[in-house]
């Protein structure tokens, strides 16, 4: 079964855990690294590979992230320097559910099909005008 590590701004990525599993219940081989604005990089680098030892199960680690480009996909790197293990970032929830729900597949897989979740529910919606309250009433 595939790791998950969830590395993500804030306390972002502990809530993102907390929400994967009130979806789809329980997991194990899943864990949450928050990335403060005062960490210590070194610090921080370490416990991501910490977390990725700790969830590698000989089928391959996923790191999730929020940004790419931002400190937690950037301290996530070198905990995925080893084969089968791979970044995913611009994590949302549908994403992460699909690939909790994925863990059995390959990592290239179980990532490919994470991608297309997380893209196929960006979308907006506008309620129409006629379904709209007039005026400024207050609730209740």
């Amino acid at each position: 079964m595939i790791g998950i590590v969830i590395v993500a701004h804030g306390g972002l990525a502990r809530e993102y855990l907390a929400a994967v599993e009130h979806v789809v219940g329980p997991q194990k081989g899943i864990v949450a690294v928050a990335i403060e604005d005062d960490h210590d990089r070194a610090a921080k680098q370490a416990e991501i590979m910490a977390a990725a030892q700790s969830v590698d199960q000989g089928q391959g680690v996923v790191v999730v992230t929020d940004i790419f480009g931002g400190s937690p996909s950037n301290l996530s790197m070198p905990a995925c320097a080893l084969r089968d293990r791979t970044i995913l970032y611009g994590a949302n929830l549908p994403m992460l559910v699909k690939l909790a729900k994925s863990r059995n597949l390959p990592v290239r897989e179980a990532v490919s099909i994470a991608k297309d979740a997380g893209r196929k529910y960006i979308n907006s919606y506008t309620v129409p005008e006629q379904m709209c309250e007039r005026g400024n009433r207050a609730a209740g």
